[in-house]
């Protein structure tokens, strides 16, 4: 599909090979042969790794290199395979809302199962799904992957004005505790963090246009082919009408985040007993500090 979209400028970059995995280095080198075989007019240019640097480290770094050489771009990661429109709908939008602050992300993905929100080709959620997005310098420089605002944020006002659904807020405060912590090596959950900390938009398109095929056991994470994400239809956009509201769906944002993130009573079950528990904790260190 890049090679149909015919990009000027490309940029490929790649983690280095995992000592424990047999056989690894011989599929990097092969991965990294086959992203750089180019057949058109393009200038390539190559960010690759002699060792590993995990999720976190190696993708937030190849995203900031992308972005201290272009002012906006789109960017797909090696199991995300796009439909045709998605490479127009990120170029148009990018151009579109270039000088807008309130819009920091577009993504080529919808989990809606075919509801049609709004009255444009697209809308704007707070989720900023990965597989398959774009963005801008002007965005992405405020990019934290520390999260270094997390624990004062956590308790503020703004976080719970901005996570209004109690069981969204239980289930999000955990994770990015988790990252913060750095017991997840994952650069994504602070760029949903970094987004939320500043009240910003994703443009989402009403049709999935990006399709994860990486699921399986030879994944890191997405490892069950059962998946109900997993190898999702692309469909074509058609005419890009832009919507007349920019602010949040929040209806298509709960339907994502039951469709998603927390999709069973079992999941909710544990996110409540997990506060629960972490509060009778802390009470209990403040009982004995008194």
């Amino acid at each position: 599909m890049i090679r149909q979209a015919r990009p000027s400028r490309l940029y490929v970059a790649a983690d280095g090979p995992r000592a424990h995995r047999k056989g690894e280095v011989e599929k990097v080198r092969q991965v990294r042969e086959i992203a750089t075989q180019v057949d058109w007019p393009c200038e390539v240019k190559t960010l690759f790794r002699e060792k590993n640097l995990g999720c976190k480290v190696a993708v937030s770094s190849a995203i900031s290199w992308f972005f201290e050489h272009e002012e906006q771009g789109l960017i797909l990661e090696d199991d995300c395979l796009p439909h045709p429109d998605y490479f127009r709908f990120c170029d148009e939008l990018l151009n579109y809302y270039a000088n807008d602050n309130c819009v920091w992300v577009i993504t080529g993905n919808n989990f809606q199962d075919g509801q049609v929100r709004g009255d444009g080709s697209y809308y704007f959620s707070k989720y900023s799904h990965c597989w398959g997005w774009a963005s801008w310098r002007r965005a992405w420089k405020k990019y934290d992957v520390d999260m270094s605002f997390w624990p004062v944020w956590k308790k503020s006002a703004d976080w719970r004005k901005k996570t209004p659904n109690s069981v969204e807020r239980m289930y999000w405060e955990r994770l990015f505790d988790q990252t913060y912590l750095g017991k997840i090596d994952t650069w994504d959950y602070q760029w949903i963090a970094t987004v939320w900390y500043y009240g910003v938009l994703t443009a989402t398109p009403n049709v999935n246009l990006v399709s994860n095929i990486g699921f399986g056991p030879d994944a890191t994470h997405t490892l069950s082919i059962n998946h109900p994400l997993a190898n999702l239809p692309v469909f074509s956009l058609g005419d890009i009408q832009h919507p007349k509201e920019v602010a949040v769906n929040v209806d298509a944002d709960l339907y994502a985040f039951n469709r998603i993130f927390c999709s069973s009573k079992l999941m909710r079950f544990k996110i409540k007993l997990y506060h629960l528990l972490k509060k009778v904790i802390q009470s209990f260190y403040i009982g004995e500090t008194i």
